[in-house]
């Protein structure tokens, strides 16, 4: 009798779930991937284990793990009209992220991402190819979808100043803006209090905040800034205390786009009405399902598999 009240339960609350609309602004690359037991030394060349080509890009791996949670996804970015793009395309539409906003581009090879994944963690180098092309002037070709979102992502593996004028038209709008500092670099204090979430892990923050400590900076924005501490969880501010949000402990096999994974699970839940701890625990649990698989987006779960674990 409990079982079957639940599975009502759960039926009730999944019919009355608005789908939420979100875009996400930012970059789509071809990840070249090399798995190997350690890295090597300045100098030296070892044998790796294995070698693959999958989707990535930040901005690319947050519309499709948006996707996989039930949200409707429009993608904003840029490819080349190269291989590598036209597969990036393919991958899109059959995660069912929309795709109407994505534009090739002849002059720019698509964006790659080298990674290596080694002693239990990865080290990345993106060159960002046609992701240089998402201008602001981009930006308004999109405006119709963005001003309609119930929330919109933008990460920096794309032009600073399109973060920046990006900041400007959600909060003059009211558009909930999330913003991942990644890669890291400076951001003008401005931008910081346009975006409605700032989710830096503890190396972005420290370069966010290179004149505080971690525990002033959370005490300073709270409710908007979430520090991801990896395998510890995820720190915030809720303007009375400090909260750690445990993670959910996993046999990691690839960390590649947990933090993505991450990102586009809170913006859902948040956009969906959820509390902040809720929506964190939400996103730690999708994150970690995450890292169980290969590849970026391998692991990403759907909606089913992260509330089934929850």
């Amino acid at each position: 009798m409990n079982c079957l009240l639940h599975l009502l339960r759960d039926k009730q609350q999944e019919r009355l779930r608005k789908m939420i609309k979100m875009t996400v602004i930012g970059s789509s690359s071809m990840d070249l991937v090399v798995t190997a037991s350690k890295r090597p030394k300045k100098g030296e060349t070892i044998l790796g284990d294995s070698f693959k080509t999958v989707p990535g890009g930040k901005g690319a791996n947050q519309a499709v793990a948006a996707a996989r949670l039930g949200a409707e996804v429009y993608m904003v970015g840029c490819v080349g009209s190269d291989s590598f793009g036209e597969e990036i395309l393919n991958n899109f539409t059959s995660n069912g992220v929309i795709t109407t906003y994505v534009e090739p581009v002849t002059h720019l090879e698509t964006g790659t991402a080298h990674i290596t994944l080694a002693e239990g963690d990865n080290s990345i180098i993106v060159v960002k190819g046609a992701n240089d092309c998402i201008t602001p002037a981009y930006i308004d070709k999109a405006i119709d979808v963005i001003l309609k979102s119930d929330i919109v992502l933008i990460q920096q593996e794309i032009p600073e100043e399109t973060v920046e004028y990006t900041a400007k038209v959600c909060f003059e709008n009211n558009v909930p803006l999330l913003l991942n500092p990644a890669p890291a670099r400076p951001i003008s204090k401005t931008v910081i209090d346009m975006a409605a979430y700032i989710t830096p892990n503890e190396w972005e923050a420290s370069v966010l905040f290179e004149n505080k400590d971690i525990h002033t900076a959370l005490k300073d924005y709270p409710n908007k800034l979430l520090i991801t501490e990896g395998k510890n969880g995820v720190r915030y501010h809720d303007g009375d205390n400090e909260v750690l949000v445990p993670a959910f402990p996993v046999e990691a096999v690839d960390t590649t786009g947990a933090g993505d994974t991450f990102n586009a699970a809170f913006a859902v839940a948040i956009a969906e009405g959820k509390t902040i701890k809720d929506s964190i625990r939400f996103a730690n649990r999708a994150a970690s399902l995450s890292v169980t698989k290969f590849g970026a987006q391998g692991g990403m779960p759907t909606r089913k598999e992260v509330e089934e674990n929850l």
